[in-house]
């Protein structure tokens, strides 16, 4: 085994560069101080992202490919929020010196293949030495002409709608937790286990963890469709419908009829994580509530499912992709600005690891009453939170059939 301190950094480059897709928009890629990007909308569009080991990640179950196509996916996903088209990316990468150099260009070759559904081109970053994995990326995009797609344009009577999977990355992270699916993944994703048939396909969850596939051309036709306001869901649903109901000063109510399909493709996936983790009364296993508490914690909390929310005029048909999930409302006096209420005690995400009952993703691991999910490699448990809570959450900006939410509102960065 080759390791990253056997080499120089020109001897690294040198096995990454020609990964690295050159996408149709580039003029000049890596080899000079720095890449030229064609611009003929003559605007840009730009957002950046970090990865961090052991707070987004875990190495002992994410290979470098994981990561590329992880660290690719949650970028591009930004720029498809905004309507726009992604072009480019530039990653920076600190590695530590005991690193296989194999994991390095796994993590292109994730990059290469990620950004190969829209042609965008990888077209340069920085390299550098340090304590644990950190993968940053710059990610560009063109509108074609088009206006923006923002947060802040949803106006009451439209309909709120959805394009990707609604739930499976928390689900997989908890199959990971709970020891249920090997990993790392083959390097191409199988549909099931080998030598094991299961019914909803558990790998197909894990690899909507570790390798996210956004619904990156939902977010053009979403913007040509003319939606009205539209944002990435990589903190949960509950919490970044918050950010676009708090954005455009509405209400969001979700319909849970919607989410019925989404509950019947995770529920296998619950009940074995739910028997695994010891709920129910022993001798009969985990019960009814147990596996639907779950569910509740991965379909509304579980976050880095990295696909789209947008609204639309009534009178719009939505594009193809699109599943109508709600309708946006006049806010109510004394709207929660966070968004979804406050679900008993919201439980914050980090430590060391401690799956929850319900399963949602947190950090590294430790969750509270009701549960953190999305953002990295940790279980939240969101199936056990409480009622509605304090006063400020009788006006909720996002509700579920017209109610309060019972469950935490998904993942956040700086809650421990």
């Amino acid at each position: 085994m080759t390791r990253v301190r056997d080499l120089s950094e020109e001897q690294i480059l040198e096995r990454i560069v020609p990964l690295l897709p050159r996408g149709s928009a580039t003029l000049l890629g890596p080899g000079d101080d720095a890449a030229v990007l064609a611009a003929p909308d003559g605007r840009f569009v730009v957002s950046t992202d970090v990865l961090v080991e052991d707070r987004h990640f875990r190495a002992r179950w994410s290979t470098g490919y994981d990561v590329g196509r992880r660290a690719a996916a949650q970028n591009l996903a930004d720029i498809a929020a905004m309507g726009a088209r992604p072009t480019a990316l530039v990653t920076s990468l600190v590695v530590p010196g005991e690193t296989d150099v194999e994991w390095v260009t796994g993590l292109a070759k994730g990059l290469a293949d990620g950004c190969a559904p829209v042609g965008a081109g990888a077209v340069g970053g920085d390299l550098s030495s340090g304590p644990c994995l950190v993968v940053s990326v710059t990610v560009h995009g063109d509108l074609e002409g088009r206006d923006a797609v923002l947060r802040s344009g949803a106006r009451p009577g439209d309909v709120l709608a959805h394009a990707g999977v609604r739930g499976w990355s928390a689900a997989g992270l908890a199959l990971l937790e709970a020891g249920l699916v090997r990993a790392p993944l083959s390097p191409v994703p199988v549909e099931v286990s080998e030598g094991v048939h299961l019914e909803d396909a558990w790998e197909q969850l894990v690899s909507a963890h570790l390798r996210p596939e956004p619904p990156l051309a939902a977010g053009v036709a979403a913007a040509e469709a003319g939606a009205t306001a539209m944002l990435d869901l990589s903190d949960g649903l509950l919490r970044d419908a918050g950010r676009l109901a708090a954005a455009s000063g509405v209400r969001l109510d979700l319909d849970p009829g919607a989410f019925a399909a989404d509950r019947d493709v995770l529920r296998s996936a619950a009940r074995a994580v739910a028997a695994a983790q010891g709920l129910g009364d022993p001798g009969w296993g985990p019960g009814r509530a147990d596996v639907d508490g779950m569910l509740d914690g991965w379909i509304w909390g579980g976050g880095e499912d990295h696909s789209l929310l947008a609204t639309f005029p009534s009178d719009v048909e939505l594009p193809k992709g699109w599943t109508a999930v709600g309708r946006a409302l006049e806010a109510a006096p004394g709207a929660d600005a966070g968004g979804a209420g406050r679900a008993g005690g919201a439980g914050g995400a980090g430590g060391a690891g401690r799956a929850g009952s319900a399963g949602g993703a947190g950090s590294a691991g430790r969750a509270g009453d009701a549960g953190s999910a999305g953002g990295a490699d940790g279980a939240g448990s969101a199936g056990s939170a409480g009622s509605a809570g304090s006063a400020d959450a009788e006006a909720p900006s996002v509700t579920i059939g017209g109610e309060a939410p019972a469950v935490g509102q998904g993942w956040d960065h700086f809650r421990s």
